[in-house]
């Protein structure tokens, strides 16, 4: 009896694993395909310009590649993959020196170089999301509603933008995030200190277009060397002037001044001492009554 019971047994374990295995194997199979679709990377949304899509399909290259992320990779004389440095803040970028890829900001200038055929958005990534080419800018609040593929994600504040990557559509982005890393497809982060986004012209720049000059210098909330800090320019920049008035009295490395220029991709001020040029700007209006 006891021998029966066990023969029925091994016959219901045998039958049960015959139906299970070929679904098992099935889902198997398809498991892999499931992973590739949720990590592609390429143009996920309708909306992209014929730029933006070759900017997205060039990151993308590099996530097809397993492209290294190394800290200070990519900011070369040139566009294009260089060996990284150590981070002092950060253990896992002990390799990087040997990994020839590209930081946050070192694959967007890489990825819209090849969009635009010449190296547009050099810089960092705080250099990169106020960069003078935009065509547009969103803010957090507006989350990921108004964006279309190759806009460019910010995170940090408005004093320090740590990182920055190239949204695909379909709340994805491709980025190069850390070391230990190699670039890959996300999910868009949203939450923490996602800062807004802002979407690329590769066109003809327009406006009125000036250089700084000095290092660390702070553009302001209002015309006034009290106001609130915005931005510091790390070194000398390309920025575009909207409009100039006279305001606060400023000195200054030997010159005094006190027109103040508006800087519209920054929603600041700046003294016009540390913009190349006359004390007034040639060419550029005098701010009206309705000015920001």
């Amino acid at each position: 009896m006891h021998r029966r019971t066990g023969l029925i047994r091994t016959l219901i374990a045998l039958l049960a694993f015959l139906l299970w295995a070929p679904v098992s194997a099935a889902a198997n199979t398809r498991a892999p395909a499931q992973r590739t679709a949720a990590d592609a990377c390429g143009v996920l949304a309708p909306g992209a310009s014929a730029a933006a899509e070759r900017a997205i399909a060039a990151a993308c290259a590099e996530v097809a590649a397993g492209t290294w992320y190394t800290w200070g990779g990519g900011h070369g004389a040139r566009p294009g993959p260089t060996y990284g440095q150590v981070d002092p803040t950060d253990p896992d970028s002990a390799h990087d020196p040997e990994r020839l890829g590209f930081d946050c900001s070192g694959l967007v200038r890489h990825a819209y170089a090849e969009a635009a055929g010449s190296d547009i958005l050099n810089g960092v990534a705080s250099q990169q999301y106020y960069t003078h080419r935009a065509a547009a800018r969103f803010t957090a609040a507006e989350g990921l509603a108004p964006l279309v593929p190759g806009d460019l994600l910010a995170w940090g504040t408005s004093q320090d933008l740590h990182h920055i990557a190239v949204y695909l559509g379909a709340g994805r982005m491709v980025e190069a995030k850390e070391s230990g890393t190699r670039i890959m497809v996300s999910d868009v982060r949203l939450g923490g200190d996602y800062f807004g986004a802002v979407r690329v012209d590769t066109g003809p720049v327009t406006g009125h277009i000036h250089q700084t000059w000095g290092t660390g210098v702070w553009t302001k909330a209002r015309p006034s060397l009290g106001a609130a800090r915005v931005y510091a320019f790390p070194y000398s920049t390309t920025v575009r002037v909207q409009c100039q008035k006279h305001a606060e009295e400023v000195t200054s490395d030997g010159y005094t001044n006190d027109v103040w220029s508006y800087l519209p991709d920054y929603r600041a001020w700046m003294t016009n001492i540390y913009i190349k040029g006359a004390a007034w700007l040639d060419g550029v209006p005098e701010c009206g009554t309705t000015a920001p």
